[in-house]
């Protein structure tokens, strides 16, 4: 009996160290870096913006370099309306796992959800992953405006009030806060005419159903190309190397009226930590790709990259503008 329940003491002594030898092999993986594994299978990238504009095009250049990279499609969606509301949403309320992401600019990401009374979400509820970088944003009118620069064009407008209709991709995006940037700078009564992104705004514009928009290089290139508009001014510090032509608002008389967009990723606030800083390091890397350079110079966009902190900060600074923008009725909220 003492030998049978001196077994029967081991056994169970046994026992209990393999299920703690298990027990700590299942809390284990817990304590391994989240983003190991990340992705093991499709990752939706929200544009919120439709087709063809210049949010849709570095998206798809950046998803194809992290396709490559990580396995795994990166699979751009075109989710456009209200001001990129629709699309910021969308992410908002995903779930925050790395697997819907944001492609982000000063609309979507701070302007729409301050200036919007209906948002659905405020820019706290995302959180950044990079700047990919950015551009000034340029003037262009349908050639039938008799304008060359962006001072003839405010004296045109005072000279035929309510006649001049100004495009924009929706309201709060960073068109529209170009737009309202420039107003506050001259008082020009131009009519904003909010779209539900660049692409229809500009097709409007090339078809002279509106006289202009603030837009973006790349979002334009083929209409500047064929001469379908005119670009009369820079809306930055210097001129672009792609338009050396085009005067600064500045170097036109016009000051304090500066605007860029800038691009990015951003992904739902809970995300974890080290999902993030993996897809920080791999669109870091895609932009040293020396193709992923060149083709973003052709569109006229000053590579940024660096860190998601940064990118917060950032973020928070140009929150802190427009809020002051808002503050001062150039944006009224709606």
């Amino acid at each position: 009996m003492r030998a049978s329940k001196c077994a029967n003491e081991v056994l169970t002594a046994c026992l209990f160290s393999l299920l703690s030898y298990a027990g700590a092999g299942v809390a284990q993986p817990a304590k391994l870096d989240a983003g190991a594994g990340y992705p093991n299978k499709p990752v939706r990238w929200v544009v919120p913006f439709p087709p063809g504009a210049s949010n849709d095009i570095i998206a798809r250049l950046i998803a194809g370099k992290l396709t490559d990279a990580l396995g795994y499609q990166f699979v751009v969606d075109n989710r456009g309306g209200a001001g990129g509301l629709i699309g910021g949403e969308t992410v908002v309320r995903a779930q925050p796992d790395g697997y819907t992401l944001l492609l982000a600019n000063p609309g979507p990401a701070i302007a729409a959800p301050l200036l919007s009374s209906r948002a659905p979400y405020t820019p706290d509820d995302l959180a950044g992953v990079i700047v990919i970088g950015y551009a000034p944003l340029i003037l262009l009118t349908h050639p039938s405006v008799p304008v060359r620069n962006a001072r003839e064009l405010v004296d045109y407008a005072r000279a035929n009030p309510k006649k001049v209709s100004w495009g924009s991709s929706g309201i709060g995006t960073s068109l529209h806060v170009g737009l309202a940037v420039f107003l506050g700078a001259t008082n020009a009564p131009l009519t904003h005419v909010p779209y539900k992104g660049a692409a229809p705004a500009l097709t409007d514009v090339v078809s002279g159903q509106v006289q202009g928009m603030h837009t973006t290089t790349v979002s334009a290139d083929a209409f500047i190309k064929s001469q379908r508009v005119r670009v009369i001014g820079i809306a930055g510090p210097k001129r672009s190397a792609l338009l050396p032509d085009v005067p600064t608002l500045a170097e036109s008389g016009i000051k304090d009226a500066e605007s860029v967009v800038w691009f990015g990723m951003m992904a739902p606030l809970k995300t974890p930590r080290p999902i993030v800083h993996k897809l920080n390091r791999e669109v870091n890397r895609a932009l040293a790709l020396a193709d992923v350079r060149a083709r973003l110079d052709q569109l006229g966009l000053e590579v940024q990259g660096g860190t998601a902190k940064e990118m917060d900060k950032f973020v928070r600074s140009e929150t802190a503008q427009l809020k002051q923008l808002i503050k001062a009725g150039l944006l009224k909220p709606e």
